[in-house]
């Protein structure tokens, strides 16, 4: 705040100076404190709150707007601190029904951009981020990958360093705790570098307990999103993390975690996050609003939930000195929602405009143009044949034993072992055991790269399917029953430089085209939903039986989440942090 604004708002507070926006005879919902107090009123100067309190006539003059806010409750602009937009639509897409409902920041991941498109696309889509309506900062992802041709292009220190000096960089994102507890070098060297700069380190311990968890807590990992019992929060809040519980695409925590209100435990330390948004839902219901609904909804006293998505958040971030409340001096972020069960915003303000009004949009996000190198990651230039998904095997036996991906969940796998006969010295997919190919692509890292595994638990009895979105490395991702629909939908997500791919017959059955970073598109959120909707039920036609597809997909090659993993360099074990070998014996 220059020394200009900061008098301006001094001189409003005391009345010699008119407010350009009031908002009077609300019941404000304090953060700070917990109460609620009738009859407040806010004036607001320029992007930030000049006074609050109850003697407001003093700050309002003939040209200042005026919202009677009688009987509604002032509440602060809703905060997400661990999003992920970087997926399926831009920026600006994301932001016309995001904003809407009353979500006036939004912290997002940039793992996605950080693979295909390197330094430059991070750069990029913060850019696209910058001079919205609402505040967008990003966390630099630390690049943990099981490929060792996606190793080679992860941030360097020096990158980071550059990065880290900006202003809509808050910090380091999902640091996974297996290596942090390794004592990975690089790693514990972009923490070293994001904590000297004075900005967070998001932490992710999935499946982290005991001493290995309090070993990652004392690393500089200050969150976690991924608790999904009340006694994984409970046991990180007892460590002086933040817990971030989620409810969005990857998964829905708070109807289990909201038991912990039980336990009459102080849960300053706690926010409400998404983990990534599905485009149904945003479009539907909103974006933090809808989160912090649901939580009212399973019990939780509506002012400790707001503070969840208010204070709480801003306290995790460093970002209390500008927002999480309504108080002066602060960003001039407002939701005036008609009473604390019905998140339902009437009016939305953010950096002191109204942006929304009954969920209309009175401002419009800023639109981005995308460069043309953005829209060329996918550099394979081969054709692909069913040849290249045959699993050839050199010893002359009638069966061989193999290590194959058990999809036990829409997101959790297993290892298995299987005895599966051989064909004139090859491996067959068998839909009918329920057993198809998977291969992945490397698309860039190591371009061509490639291997052919199996899997089960996807029931597809033919066809196949393919997307560009895979988390934590550069690899077209493709399943199916069929080598000769496997090539159709690989080929096809080449021709559309990124996307997904739902094929059969020789023929595709739905595509969804993703071109910036083989990750995300300039269309329309509403034509991606409709084709995204497409899609999902081609797979369905095909016996693929989990609801989401693309995350199904995309989160087979995460080192995140249990248990076997696959990239263009074979099978990886999550739990030993190793690959290892398809065929066992």
């Amino acid at each position: 705040m220059s020394l200009q604004e900061r008098t301006a708002l001094i001189r409003t507070a005391l009345g010699s100076e008119k407010a350009d926006l009031a908002i009077v005879n609300g019941t404000l919902v304090n953060v700070y404190t917990g109460e609620l107090l009738e009859r407040y009123g806010v004036a607001v100067k320029g992007k930030r709150i000049a006074y609050v309190g109850k003697d407001i006539g003093r700050t309002i003059g003939s040209d200042t707007e005026v919202i009677d806010a009688a009987g509604k409750y002032l509440v602060p602009g809703f905060i997400d601190t661990h999003a992920h937009m970087c997926f399926y639509c831009s920026a600006s897409e994301f932001l016309r029904y995001s904003m809407r409902g009353g979500t006036t920041t939004i912290v997002t991941e940039l793992i996605e951009m950080s693979f295909p498109l390197g330094y430059r696309g991070i750069v990029e889509y913060l850019e696209s981020c910058r001079d919205q309506p609402v505040k967008v900062f990003g966390v630099i992802p630390p690049m943990l990958t099981p490929s060792s041709g996606a190793l080679s292009k992860a941030i360097s220190k020096e990158q980071l360093r550059e990065l880290l000096k900006r202003d809509d960089v808050l910090g380091l994102g999902e640091a996974y705790w297996l290596p942090t507890v390794e004592q990975d070098g690089r790693l514990l060297e972009l923490f070293e570098e994001t904590l000297r700069a004075g900005k967070i380190v998001a932490g992710h311990s999935a499946g982290a307990k005991g001493n290995k968890l309090v070993a990652y807590a004392a690393s500089g990992a200050t969150s976690c999103h991924e608790p999904i019992t009340m006694e994984e929060v409970v046991e990180r809040l007892r460590l002086g993390m933040y817990v971030l519980a989620r409810e969005g695409e990857t998964r829905q925590d708070l109807k289990v975690i909201a038991k912990i209100r039980e336990m009459n435990l102080d849960l300053r330390r706690m926010a409400l996050v998404t983990d990534g948004i599905p485009l149904k839902e945003l479009v539907e219901k909103g974006h933090m609003e809808a989160v912090l609904q649901k939580a009212i909804d399973f019990g939780f006293d509506p002012v400790s939930a707001i503070q969840m998505v208010t204070l709480n958040a801003a306290e995790y971030l460093n970002l209390d000195d500008r927002i999480g409340g309504i108080a002066p001096g602060k960003d001039a972020d407002i939701v005036i929602i008609p009473d604390l069960h019905n998140i339902s915003a009437e009016y939305v303000i953010s950096n002191g405009r109204i942006i929304a009004r009954h969920r209309e949009l009175l401002v419009q996000p800023r639109k981005h143009l995308f460069p043309e190198w953005t829209r060329r990651s996918i550099r394979l230039t081969k054709k692909y044949t069913p040849e290249d998904f045959l699993i050839r095997v050199a010893d002359h036996v009638d069966s061989v034993e193999v290590r194959v991906i058990d999809q036990v969940t829409e997101l959790v796998t297993k290892e298995a072992t299987m005895t599966v006969p051989l064909s004139e010295g090859m491996i067959k997919a068998e839909p009918e055991r329920d057993l198809l190919k998977i291969s992945a692509i490397d698309f860039q890292a190591n371009p061509g790269k490639q291997f052919v595994g199996l899997i089960r638990g996807l029931k597809m009895k033919k066809g196949a399917l393919a997307s560009s979105m895979a988390w934590d490395l550069t690899n077209i991702i493709a399943v199916g029953a069929d080598e000769a629909d496997l090539a159709l939908a690989v080929n096809r997500i080449i021709e559309m430089q990124g996307g997904v791919v739902a094929c059969a017959d020789g023929r595709i059955l739905a595509e969804l085209q993703l071109p910036v970073g083989a990750y995300l598109s300039d269309a329309p959120i509403e034509e991606l939903l409709r084709k995204s909707e497409k899609l999902q039920q081609a797979a369905f036609e095909l016996g693929f039986p989990f609801a989401n597809v693309n995350l199904t997909l995309m989160t087979l090659t995460s080192p995140a989440i249990p248990f076997v993993r696959i990239c263009e360099d074979g099978l990886f074990d999550v739990r030993t942090n190793k690959r290892v070998d398809f065929i066992i014996k």
